[in-house]
């Protein structure tokens, strides 16, 4: 069965490939743009972003931004929703602002930010955080919620402290939550990347696209495209091994 499973997935990639290059190399070969971005140009390209130094910068810029902004985000994000989750006096106050907020797209932040801290990472790293930090509280309260009262009776009755029922009785009970939360946050964050660094940096992956376009080397742009897109499924493979083995 697990053979079967690998082998359409195979097929489908395959498939997939198969369209992609069929649309730029048949239907769109005449067009100077889409007919530069086919796997044909696109595959090699990639590896020569990976190896090459500028490349690697960008990588490295990119996810170094990540990181910052989701640390940002869970340092905001899990404390709000624990805040959510424990005080529903709390919760129904704030429900009006965060359900505003939330809605608002991040990019939009992205003049005023600008404006308040100039450009560079900070921008980039803000919008990272606006975009995390809501899936991670709105996470962080389910899983609060979903607490078996009965539990912390228990700890309660043996004598545990609130440290030590936070500890063994809740964090325990919102892990599955709060990793399922963390790769929601992971994806949007990624996606909210790359047009971030499209506003006043000079490295990063962002970047790296709208400096191929500007210069129109296509085939540089359809490899950073792919690169952005093997990055963010490696990414997101990781928190999918995490969620099957917590």
């Amino acid at each position: 069965m697990k053979i079967r499973a690998i082998a359409l997935k195979i097929i489908a990639v395959a498939s997939a490939i198969g369209l992609w290059w069929v649309a730029t190399e048949l239907f769109w070969s005449n067009n100077p743009v889409l007919s530069k971005i086919g796997p044909a140009d696109s595959v090699p390209e990639l590896f020569s972003i990976i190896t090459s130094a500028n490349g690697f910068g960008d990588i490295r810029a990119s996810l170094g931004r990540l990181l910052s902004g989701l640390l940002i985000a869970f340092g905001i994000g899990i404390p709000l929703g624990l805040s959510f989750g424990f005080f529903r006096a709390f919760e129904d106050a704030t429900t009006p602002i965060v359900n505003f907020l939330r809605m608002i797209s991040p990019l939009a932040w992205a003049p005023i930010v600008i404006v308040a801290v100039g450009v560079g990472s900070a921008p980039v790293i803000f919008l990272i955080s606006v975009t995390a930090v809501w899936p991670l509280a709105m996470g962080s309260a389910a899983g609060v919620k979903a607490i078996t009262p009965g539990w912390k009776s228990v700890a309660t009755s043996l004598g545990a402290s609130k440290f030590e029922s936070l500890r063994f009785v809740t964090a325990p009970a919102m892990r599955g939550h709060v990793l399922t939360a963390s790769r929601l946050a992971l994806g949007v964050a990624w996606i909210v990347l790359v047009p971030a660094e499209m506003l006043g940096v000079d490295s990063g992956l962002g970047y790296a696209i709208l400096n191929a376009r500007d210069q129109l080397n296509y085939s540089s742009l359809g490899g950073t495209v792919l690169l952005v897109g093997v990055i963010g499924f490696a990414l997101d493979s990781l928190f999918r091994r995490a969620l099957r083995t917590r």
